[in-house]
């Protein structure tokens, strides 16, 4: 059972570390979608910065650490806490396809709920139990 969980917190990861390093490269599209979801919630987050490139920025990078640290299995159940909390605005920011007409409607959706299908493999690791009985690694 051990491998597998190794395997599942790696492929979890990958999702977080490649689409980090792709904004941290080029986050002006993230910052434009993130923007309008920003000036929503700073009422209820007046510290939040003012620059969307920033937060987007700073967003990746917390990403691709908790990501980093999942995959190689520190503090893992705290890892895929963080990337939970920080997959919940971000999906909500980014893929309201609710608000949508037309063929971006499907699209959105279908990234919506992927991003949900992430963040319920990412409860899952959080609720592990964080040892393993001997009886249950046989065969």
């Amino acid at each position: 059972m051990g491998l597998i969980r190794r395997l599942a917190r790696v492929l979890l990861s990958g999702i977080f570390i490649s689409g980090g390093m792709d904004v941290l490269r080029d986050p002006g599209p993230r910052a434009v979608i993130a923007g309008p979801f920003l000036e929503r919630v700073r009422p209820l987050a007046p510290a939040l910065p003012s620059d969307p490139v920033l937060v987007v920025r700073a967003n990746a990078a917390f990403q691709i650490a908790a990501a980093a640290t999942l995959a190689v299995g520190i503090l893992p159940r705290l890892s895929a806490l963080a990337l939970a909390g920080s997959l919940v605005p971000t999906t909500l920011g980014a893929h309201r396809f609710w608000e949508m007409q037309g063929p971006a409607t499907t699209q959105q959706r279908t990234q919506f709920l992927k991003n949900a299908a992430i963040l319920g493999g990412l409860i899952l690791v959080a609720n592990a139990p964080t040892s393993v009985h001997p009886a249950s690694e046989i065969a």
